[in-house]
């Protein structure tokens, strides 16, 4: 999935969905540099107890200090209270408790305020994009954009900014008072520093390449798992329980692969890294117990070095894991941003709202998906009047669903005009055509909810005598009548407590609810029964005398009633004409209307056999 329009810089395109929270943000930042201050500052306060109160070594302190140390009374006065210290060291470490407390919810508030945007732009911008997107994007990788993707964007902020910013003020300024302590010291305490930071920039390149390719391994694994989990009962039916799990596990064990990998990496950098941190504790223990042997160094400022060092490992071991985040996050952000960046559909705030008769008019309308490839709809002209029922026959790959596509403004024509009462299609909002024309799909799909409440999903306001009305028209009335909760019961996922039949009779009364000038039967009563079918049309007949009808269906009988039938073939219309007059002329209809009445016959036949001898 490429994007369409130029890339945006992703940092500031990533901070756009935080600006809100940019002012707590700020604040946590100078709470985490004050906390790192305090930090530094408790070695500090038990190197002046070792040298000043305990050694008698003179001590260095800034003039207002000095004048407070001195008017307290001096060495004498505190060597007989170092409680005081004690006193100051734990309320250091209490405003350091709160200031952490304070840094945490606001970085949290930071990230989970941008974290909720950024699925709700995903969310609002995959319905912005058209048809054509989702016909060729993975629903499994697409949830993993929306769910996990944004879930390693929140982690990242709530939690490694804030380590950033802490590592950044701790090294600054544990260096730069170890070097005023003692520089030769300071220079063996940092000597292994910028050999951890080169490695670290080597793994960064590393941990980002192979965490995207887990990242992507797992969208696919995402997307094996939701079509086995929609298509179960078609699983199920034709026994392919093995080939399913020989595809999961094959897509499983890559994704393993990939982790096992990422975490390779991982381990081999924080054992790295960790052996080089404990190289320079060593390294500065020894230097500086020498030191102050020597008298070069002070036990007190001992302390401090050993004391800073120790707290330079935690950023210096810390690195590894803001590393990996970052590039997961980099990654993460990336695939996000690839979605975000796709175009949508052209906005049409401008174009006309008005309520449609029903009159429909190709005029040498040709289309193709990809305007390289031979058109699937070729020179179509076809003029429907309102009210009119048109039947629609045609072979797999002829064009018919496509020429809905164009009806509805999912897809634009490459030449040639549509228009509705008249008007160019492509003068009036998409919001309001598809409101207008009621598409009921061969492949019905249905909500977990009661089937009450999913027939008057388009229409809310719809009452109980509507629901009723739209139910008995569909024919599906007397099958929820039948069942223990009536219209209060609830169906399953996707439907699948319903048959075939229920549903797409439950798809079509929802359709019909909505009142709709324009309705479509995308080939929707293959799965009901003749009888059924010919039901559902005598309804239609009688209540939608004032609605476009239009009938795809590879069924003459469902065809045979319409005003007109269109045969396409190719991408062209072949024929076109009443149901009597095709039938007595050479072509697909009559070939067709043959195959199916000797069909029929012979299970007449069939039927008649079994009556005598059953």
């Amino acid at each position: 999935m490429k994007a369409k329009s130029g890339p945006k810089p992703w940092l500031s395109s990533l901070l756009s969905y935080h600006t809100r929270e940019i002012p707590r943000m700020t604040v946590a930042l100078l709470l985490t540099i004050a906390c790192a201050g305090l930090a530094l500052l408790i070695p500090l306060v038990f190197s002046f107890v070792v040298d000043t109160i305990i050694s008698d070594v003179e001590p260095s302190l800034p003039g207002w200090m000095m004048r407070v140390y001195d008017q307290a009374g001096g060495r004498p006065y505190f060597l007989r209270n170092l409680w005081i210290f004690g006193l100051i060291i734990l309320l250091m470490t209490a405003l350091d408790g709160l200031m952490t407390f304070l840094r945490g919810k606001w970085s949290s508030r930071f990230a989970e305020s941008g974290a909720r945007r950024i699925r709700q732009s995903l969310f609002n911008h995959l319905q912005a994009l058209p048809f054509s997107y989702h016909a060729r994007a993975e629903t499994g990788d697409l949830i993993q954009r929306c769910t996990s993707d944004s879930e390693t964007v929140r982690r990242f902020f709530n939690h490694q900014v804030l380590e950033i910013m802490r590592s950044l003020t701790l090294i600054t300024v544990a260096v730069s008072i170890m070097f005023r302590v003692n520089v030769r010291l300071a220079l063996i305490g940092l000597i292994v520093t910028p050999i951890v930071f080169v490695t670290s920039a080597i793994y960064f390149k590393k941990e980002r390449q192979a965490f995207r390719k887990w990242d992507e391994a797992e969208g696919e694994l995402s997307t094996i798992l939701q079509e086995y989990l929609t298509g179960i009962r078609v699983v199920k039916a034709f026994a392919r329980q093995a080939f399913e799990r020989e595809k999961f596990m094959r897509q499983n064990t890559d994704l393993r692969d990939f982790g096992w990998k990422t975490f390779t990496i991982i381990a081999n950098f924080w054992m790295f890294s960790d052996f080089m941190c404990f190289l320079q504790i060593v390294a500065v223990t020894i230097a500086g117990t020498v030191f102050t042997v020597r008298g070069q160094l002070t036990l007190g400022q001992l302390v401090i070095f050993i004391s800073y060092t120790e707290m330079l490992i935690f950023p210096l071991r810390g690195l590894a894991r803001i590393i990996a985040d970052a590039g997961r996050m980099h990654v993460a952000w990336h695939r996000i941003q690839e979605v975000l960046e796709e175009t949508p559909e052209p906005s049409d705030d401008d174009l006309m709202d008005t309520e449609l008769q029903g009159s429909i008019t190709f005029e040498n309308v040709t289309f193709s998906y990809d305007q390289s490839e031979h058109p699937v709809l070729q020179n179509i002209n076809l003029s429907i009047q309102s009210g009119e029922t048109i039947g629609v026959l045609g072979p797999t790959g002829s064009g018919k669903s496509s020429l809905l596509y164009l009806l509805q403004r999912l897809y634009e024509p490459d030449e040639g005009t549509i228009r509705l009462d008249g008007m160019d299609l492509r003068q009036l909002k998409r919001s309001s055509v598809r409101r207008q024309i009621g598409l009921i799909l061969q492949e019905p799909f249905v909500f977990s909810r009661s089937i009450f409440d999913n027939i008057r999903l388009p229409r809310p306001q719809a009452t109980r005598d509507d629901v009723l009305q739209a139910s008995k028209t569909a024919a599906l009335h007397d099958d929820v009548a039948a069942f223990e909760q009536g219209y209060e019961t609830v169906v399953g996922e996707r439907g699948v407590t319903l048959s075939g039949g229920q549903k797409q009779r439950l798809t079509i009364a929802r359709t019909l609810i909505r009142e709709c000038p324009i309705v479509i039967f995308d080939d929707s009563m293959s799965a009901v029964d003749t009888d059924t079918d010919l039901q559902i049309r005598r309804e239609l007949a009688s209540r939608q005398h004032n609605s476009t009808t239009i009938l795809v269906s590879h069924r003459i009988s469902t065809l045979s009633g319409a005003d007109r039938i269109v045969v396409l073939e190719e991408g062209r219309i072949t024929q076109e004409g009443r149901h009597a007059d095709l039938i007595r002329q050479d072509g697909m209809y009559r070939r067709v209307y043959q195959i199916q009445s000797s069909l029929e016959d012979e299970a007449d036949i069939m039927m008649s056999q079994q009556e005598v001898n059953p």
